[in-house]
C-alpha cells in the first residue's frame, strides 16, 4: 500500500504546529491488533471500493482515528452512522458494513476543521469493537469481490455499462473523461461501486448497495436504481427542451411582428395597434363620461399606446377600458309614470295585497312629481311564495324601466358589492356596477333579492359595503374598487327582498322602508289559483283549457291537506304535478279530456299530508294550541303538560330555548301563587312532577309568546277541564297575571285560520295590529282580546 502524508503546504504545518500535523509526531501512534482498524463514523456518506471522496472530521475521536491512520501509515474504516443526529457513536449506532479507505491527504483549513482525502480500498463486515481506544476500534472480516463468471453476471454487467453510458450523455454538460472512464472499466462490481458512488441516491440507499454482496443481485439494484434516474433526465430534458422551443417561438413572433410594422409604416399602410387605439379614442369620446373619468380613461389609453401588445399587463388594460366604455354614464331610461297604468299592471300581476299596492303607488306618484328627488328605498318583507320579486318585475313594467335583479343569498366577500382590485389577476367590478351594464342604463329597477342572507366572513362584511350604495345621500358618488372612479347611484329605484326582517343589520335596515307582505287566506291562495297558477301551470305541461280543468273544491283540498305555507309555491307545484299526471294519460290515449275533482287528488298526490288535528289533540286535560310565528310564515303549536309522581320538579322537553323555559316557569309559578284558579282543594305541588312537552321535538323553539298557552295547559290539567278544540292563543304572561303583547300577530292569526281554529285569544296590548289582519280573516274568527290570565281562563277552558 502506498504511504500518503499530510500536505506540507496547510497553514499550520507552515507555521509548525505539530498536532496539525499528525505525521510529525511517530511516538504518538497507537499499535492496533493485525485483523483491527481505526473506524471513523460518517453522518450521511457512504465510500465506496474504488472511489474518491473528501471527509470532513470534526469530533474528537474520528479526528484521532484518522491522525492514528496518517502516522501509522495504514487505512482506516469508513463506516455510516444510522442516525446522523447522533454526535458521539457508539458501535450499536453505526453499521456493520464499511468501506477500508486509504489516506491521499490530510487538510487543516486555516478555520481549524480537519479534512481527509481518502480512496475506498474493500469492503468489510465489522466483527467486534475492542475497548481501550481514545477512538473506536473494530475487529474486521475483508470481503473480497466475487468473480464475475457466469453469463447472468456478464449480461448485467453490459446493460448497467449500456445505461450508465445513457446517463452521462443525458447528463447537461457532462465531461467526455467521465464517458471514457465509464466505458473502460473492466469489471462488473467495480462499475456496479462507481455507478452507485456517483449516483444521487440517499445514504441509505448506498448503504444497502454497499451491504450487497452478491454481484448478481448488487447489479440488479444499481441498474433499477439508474433505470429510474434516466427516466428523470429523459423527462427533464424533454420539459427544457419543450421550453426552448417556446421561447424561441415568441422570439421568433416579435420578431416578426416587429417586422410586419415596419414594412407597413414604409407602405403607408396603418397598424392594427393604431386601428385599436383610434377606435377606443371615439368610443371614449361617444360615452358621454364625466370629466374626471373620462381623464382617467384618456390616461389608460396613453398607457396602452406605449405598451407592446405581448406585455402581460396589455390586456388587464384593455378590459379595464372596455368597462369604462360600456357603462351607462348618461344613458337613461324615457320614464313616463301614470299612476292609473301602475294600478292595473299591479292588479293584473297580483291579487289582493292591497295595502302593499297603494304604498307603492305612493312612491310611483312622488317619483312622477319630484323625478329628481330623493325617494326612499323600499323593502319586502314576507315569507317565501309571497310574490316579493314579481311585484319588483311589475314596478319596473309600470315605469318603463330595465330590470336587474341581485342575489345575494350567501355573499360572503365584501368585493363582491364593491368590486376587487384591478392588481389581481381576474379582478372584476362589483354586482352593482355589472348589473347596470347589464341594464345599459342609469336608472333601472334593482331588485336586492334575499338581503338577510347575506354572509360574513374574513374577506370583509358585505352588509358593511351596501350602507354606501344605499343611502342616497352617498351613492351619487359610489366608488367601485376596480373602476377607482365615482359612478352617480342616485337615480338607481333600489328594491330589497326580506324574509326575516331581525338578520338584516340595524344601520343597513334604517336606510330602507320595510313593507310587509303577509301570507294569504284560503280564499286568495283560491283566488290567485284560479287566475294565474292553473293557466300558468297548463302552459307548462303543453295543455289547453279544453283537455284539462279543476275545480274550486279540489283546490281548496290542495290548499287545505295538501299544503301549509304563507306562500303559494307548494300550491303552484301541486297543481303542476296534477296536470303532470293529465298529461300522461293524454299522452297515452286513456283519456281525451278530464276536469280534476277532490276525489281525483289522492290517487294523483298520495294521502293527505296535513290534517286538522286540533280537535284530537286538546280532547284530554292539560293540551293547549298556541300560536307561532316562523320565517316562513305563522304556524300553530302545541303546548302538552302531565303529572306524574314525584317531588315537585319541572320537567320541560321539545327543544325550547331559554326564554320559553322561562315562560313555563313562569307560569307554573302564576298557577302556585293563585290556588283559587285549580279548585277550592288545595294542590300538594311537592308530591307530583308536572312535565311541559311540546312537540315536534326536532324543531328548536323560542319565545315569550306561548306564556298564555303554557298557563292555560297547566290549568286544565289541575283542573280536570279540557280546553275547546277551536280555540288557539298567544301572548307573554307576568307574574301579575297580565298577558302582555307580542309580535307576529298577522302571521299568527293566518296559522289559525289555516288549521280551522275559529277563535283566536290575542293580548289586549295587540289591538293596534288588528288592521294589519286581513279582513278576510278578521270575518272569519272570533277574537277575545286578553287582558289578564282570568280572561283566557274564563274563554278557553269548557
Amino acid at each position: 500500500m502506498a504511504t500518503f502524508t499530510l500536505n506540507d503546504t496547510t497553514p499550520a504545518a507552515a507555521n509548525g504546529d505539530p498536532a496539525a500535523n499528525p505525521a510529525n509526531t511517530p511516538e504518538n501512534t497507537l499499535a492496533l491488533p493485525e485483523d483491527a482498524i481505526a473506524i471513523v463514523s460518517v453522518r450521511n456518506l457512504v465510500l465506496f471500493p474504488g472511489a474518491v471522496l473528501p471527509i470532513t472530521v470534526g469530533r474528537p475521536r474520528t479526528i484521532a482515528a484518522a491522525q492514528n491512520a496518517v502516522r501509522s501509515e495504514k487505512p482506516f474504516g469508513v463506516v455510516l452512522q444510522r442516525d446522523e443526529t447522533v454526535d458521539e457513536p457508539t458501535g450499536l449506532d453505526l453499521h456493520r458494513v464499511g468501506t477500508v479507505g486509504g489516506v491521499l491527504r490530510y487538510l487543516t483549513a486555516p478555520d481549524g476543521t480537519h479534512h481527509v482525502v481518502t480512496q475506498g480500498q474493500q469492503r468489510f463486515r465489522v466483527l467486534e469493537y475492542l475497548d481501550g481506544y481514545p477512538f473506536l476500534v473494530a475487529r474486521v472480516q475483508m470481503m473480497p469481490e466475487p468473480e464475475a463468471t457466469d453469463t447472468e453476471i456478464q449480461a448485467r454487467f453490459y446493460n448497467l455499462r449500456q445505461q450508465a453510458v445513457e446517463a452521462v450523455q443525458l447528463l447537461p454538460q457532462a465531461p467526455q473523461e467521465l464517458l471514457a472512464a465509464v466505458q473502460n472499466i473492466p469489471t462488473a462490481s467495480a462499475l456496479a461501486d462507481m455507478v452507485a458512488s456517483y449516483m444521487d441516491l440517499k445514504p441509505e440507499e448506498k448503504q444497502e448497495v454497499l451491504e450487497t454482496f452478491d454481484l448478481a443481485r448488487r447489479l440488479e439494484k444499481v441498474g433499477n436504481f439508474l433505470a429510474h434516474r434516466i427516466e428523470v433526465l429523459r423527462l427533464s430534458r424533454r420539459i427544457s427542451e419543450q421550453t426552448k422551443e417556446t421561447m424561441d417561438e415568441r422570439q421568433r413572433e416579435y420578431v416578426l411582428r416587429e417586422q410586419l410594422r415596419t414594412i407597413q409604416k414604409e407602405l403607408g399602410e396603418t397598424d392594427a395597434k393604431q386601428v385599436e387605439i383610434q377606435e377606443l379614442t371615439e368610443a371614449i369620446a361617444k360615452a358621454g363620461m364625466p370629466p374626471e373619468v373620462e381623464t382617467q380613461a384618456t390616461k389608460e389609453l396613453r398607457r396602452l399606446e406605449r405598451m407592446p401588445e405581448a406585455a402581460g399587463e396589455y390586456g388587464m388594460i384593455r378590459t379595464y377600458l372596455d368597462w369604462l366604455i360600456e357603462l351607462p354614464w348618461s344613458k337613461l331610461s324615457e320614464t313616463s309614470i301614470d299612476i292609473a297604468a301602475a294600478r292595473r299592471i299591479l292588479d293584473e300581476d297580483h291579487y289582493g295585497l292591497e295595502k302593499v299596492k297603494r304604498r307603492i303607488l305612493e312612491f310611483l306618484a312622488v317619483r312622477k312629481l319630484n323625478p329628481e328627488g330623493r325617494s326612499p328605498i323600499l323593502c319586502f318583507v314576507g315569507p317565501p311564495g309571497v310574490g316579493k320579486t314579481s311585484l319588483g318585475q311589475s314596478i319596473a313594467r309600470a315605469t318603463e324601466r330595465a330590470f336587474v335583479r341581485v342575489s345575494l343569498g350567501g355573499l360572503h366577500d365584501e368585493a363582491e358589492i364593491r368590486g376587487h382590485r384591478r392588481t389581481y389577476v381576474g379582478a372584476l367590478p362589483g354586482t352593482v356596477i355589472q348589473s347596470l351594464r347589464k341594464a345599459g342604463t342609469r336608472n333601472p329597477v334593482m331588485m336586492l333579492d334575499e338581503m338577510d342572507k347575506l354572509g360574513q366572513g374574513f374577506h370583509g362584511d358585505p352588509s358593511a359595503a351596501l350602507l354606501e350604495v344605499l343611502d342616497p345621500e352617498q351613492n351619487g358618488t359610489f366608488r367601485d374598487n376596480y373602476l377607482g372612479v365615482p359612478f352617480d347611484l342616485s337615480r338607481v329605484m333600489f328594491i330589497a327582498t326580506a324574509n326575516v326582517l331581525e338578520n338584516i343589520p340595524g344601520p343597513l335596515r334604517d336606510r330602507m322602508e320595510v313593507i310587509d307582505l303577509p301570507g294569504y287566506t284560503e280564499e286568495e291562495k283560491l283566488e290567485i289559483a284560479k287566475r294565474y297558477l292553473i293557466r300558468r301551470q297548463l302552459e307548462t305541461n303543453g295543455l289547453t283549457a279544453e283537455q284539462a280543468g279543476i275545480t274550486d273544491d279540489a283546490i281548496r283540498e290542495i290548499i287545505r291537506f295538501y299544503t301549509r305555507e304563507a306562500g303559494n309555491r307548494n300550491l303552484e307545484r301541486l297543481i303542476g304535478g296534477v296536470f303532470r299526471n293529465v298529461a300522461m294519460r293524454i299522452a297515452e290515449g286513456t283519456i281525451s279530456n278530464i276536469i280534476v275533482e277532490p276525489g281525483h287528488l289522492p290517487e294523483i298526490l298520495g294521502p293527505h299530508r296535513f290534517e286538522s288535528e286540533t280537535a284530537m289533540r286538546t280532547s284530554v286535560p292539560g293540551v293547549a294550541t298556541g300560536l307561532a310565528w316562523t320565517p316562513v310564515g305563522g304556524d300553530i303549536l302545541f303546548i302538552e303538560a302531565t303529572r306524574t309522581p314525584g317531588n315537585g320538579r319541572l320537567i320541560l322537553t321539545g327543544q325550547l330555548g331559554d326564554v320559553m323555559k322561562e315562560s313555563a316557569q313562569a307560569a307554573l309559578s302564576l298557577v302556585k301563587s293563585r290556588p283559587e284558579v285549580v279548585g277550592p282543594e288545595p294542590v300538594e305541588f311537592d308530591k307530583f312532577d308536572i312535565h311541559v312537552h311540546v312537540p315536534a321535538g326536532a324543531i328548536p323553539k323560542d319565545g315569550p309568546s306561548a306564556g298564555v298557552a303554557m298557563f292555560m295547559a297547566l290549568v286544565s290539567l289541575l283542573t280536570g277541564r279540557t280546553i275547546r278544540s277551536d280555540i288557539a292563543m298567544t301572548g307573554e304572561i307576568s307574574l301579575r297575571g297580565l298577558v302582555l303583547p307580542v309580535g307576529g300577530i298577522k302571521e299568527k292569526v293566518l296559522a289559525a285560520q289555516r288549521a280551522g281554529i275559529t277563535t283566536v285569544m290575542l293580548p289586549a296590548r295587540n289591538r293596534r295590529d288588528y288592521e294589519e289582519i286581513p279582513e278576510a280573516a278578521r270575518n272569519a274568527l272570533e277574537f277575545v282580546w286578553l287582558e289578564r290570565v282570568d280572561d283566557a281562563i274564563a274563554a278557553a277552558l269548557t
